[in-house]
């Protein structure tokens, strides 16, 4: 039985991780930031050392978006210091390295979705730094990582649009929603059920799969209009479902830009590991579901 060190286990991904269903031929060993603290090189290098483990999935980021323009030295260290250290102790202990990113990495300018070969120009501090990670992943670790790049991420747990959207609107009666933002809602499960499948594959001793991808809910849509399908599945458990009025960027300023185009193209990992994202809606159902429940009320 081959070992999957699990690092981040309290995030979004992490938590889905945690109840995912892996293989009987691989045992996942889930750390939360107590356990294992990427920003501490030495500690990731014994940990891992320890461990030995086949795969290492880094699950654990600094998602403060716009907190991270007065914080850059800590959305640094964690997006891309801990990810070079875990890199370099992947290399020394002979393991791989699965390593979550984001569509923060480009600009949002392109006139399509984003493929990976596509320049990075981040616009803040966190794209930068997430950036910055993937380029130390790459260089520590080149011939044994996958990068695996997602957008507009979302769950039962932590903080994410869905629950915002839930919370507010049982609140008020009236909300505005950016509608001139396009990207691609993606399920925290659907990227721990494709990170369970590349571990599998990896640690049953594929080589040719190594290298950056995206993965994202297959259909572009707009943050006005997730909104408008979050209500719409929420009205089945008799959520209240507010008006929900059309904005554009401009009239919700943010201390950091958002990308306009968050698009990701999701043929290369389809192509190379047959994994091929599912419509976003459907995977939000199933949310909606476990979050409102007979009760009609987020947990």
């Amino acid at each position: 039985m081959r070992r999957v060190l699990v690092v981040g286990a309290t995030g979004q991904v992490g938590r889905e991780l945690t109840r995912a269903r892996w293989p009987e031929t691989l045992r996942p060993v889930q750390l939360d930031r107590m356990g294992l603290d990427v920003t501490d090189p030495e500690r990731v290098r014994r940990v891992i050392a320890e461990q030995a483990p086949a795969v290492v999935v880094n699950a654990t980021a600094y998602t403060a978006v716009d907190k991270a323009e007065s914080d850059a030295e800590t959305a640094f260290a964690v997006n891309r210091d801990g990810p070079r250290a875990l890199a370099e102790a992947c290399a020394e202990a002979g393991a791989a390295l699965i390593h979550i990113s984001t569509d923060y990495v480009f600009d949002g300018s392109k006139d399509g979705a984003w493929v990976e070969s596509d320049p990075v120009k981040p616009l803040g501090v966190y794209g930068a730094s997430k950036a910055a990670g993937e380029d130390a992943v790459r260089a520590a670790l080149p011939e044994a990582h996958v990068i695996l790049r997602t957008a507009w991420v979302y769950s039962a747990f932590g903080g994410n649009f869905v629950k915002t959207m839930l919370r507010v609107g049982a609140e008020r009666d009236t909300l505005r929603v950016v509608a001139d933002q396009h990207g691609c809602p993606t399920a925290a499960g659907d990227i721990a059920r494709t990170i369970v499948a590349l571990a599998d594959g990896i640690a049953g001793g594929r080589r040719d799969g190594f290298g950056t991808f995206h993965y994202a809910g297959a259909g572009p849509t707009t943050w006005h209009a997730f909104a408008c399908a979050i209500f719409e599945l929420a009205a089945r458990h008799g959520h209240k479902v507010p008006q929900v009025d059309a904005i554009t960027t401009a009239e919700y300023p943010t201390p950091t830009a958002r990308p306009a185009n968050s698009v990701l193209d999701c043929t290369a990992i389809e192509r190379t590991w047959g994994i091929a994202p599912r419509p976003w809606r459907d995977a939000l159902a199933e949310v909606i579901d476990e979050l409102l429940g007979k009760e009609g009320t987020a947990a």
